[in-house]
């Protein structure tokens, strides 16, 4: 992992050598990432042309950032197509997956979150980090905003 770090701010560089090939697509977790706290969980992630992700479904909502390329959404019969510069976001338990049908990389940032990350995250006092801790009736934020990707308790979380 490349890190530039300054005053409060810290650059994590893409790492192109150091994906891994899991859920028909390449991809690589944003986390751990030391001294970072956060309330979601992330990837970068790559379809090649032809890839095709595990359909799936899962408990957290999720956002896609699409960085280059261009992809489909599949969900529910419903086709969305991607490219870059677009996002999108999935619902928690709504099956989808993602295809790349073009003769180009399709790269897009695939961020989690929910009520237990939330949380998790708002209840960890004790890690140090930069962020100040939560004040002491802090409550989670509702769940408001769409997303989702494959977990299962006790794995990474979602793949897209």
């Amino acid at each position: 992992m490349t890190e530039q770090v300054g005053a409060g701010i810290t650059v994590r560089r893409t790492e192109p050598a150091n994906l891994t090939r899991a859920h028909g697509l390449d991809l690589k977790l944003l986390q751990p990432w030391p001294g970072l706290r956060a309330p979601f969980l992330g990837a970068w992630c790559v379809l090649r042309p032809g890839d095709v992700t595990d359909a799936h479904d899962h408990r957290e909502r999720e956002i896609f950032i699409v960085m280059s390329g261009r992809g489909t959404v599949v969900s529910g019969g419903q086709r969305y197509e991607l490219a870059a510069g677009d996002l999108a976001t999935v619902g928690p338990d709504t099956g989808h997956h993602i295809v790349n049908e073009y003769d180009e990389d399709f790269t897009y940032y695939a961020i989690w979150w929910d009520r237990i990350l939330a949380s998790a995250f708002l209840a960890d006092t004790s890690a140090a980090a930069p962020d100040a801790a939560p004040a002491p009736d802090a409550a989670p934020a509702p769940d408001a905003a769409p997303a989702a990707c494959v977990t299962t308790p006790g794995t990474a979380g979602p793949v897209a």
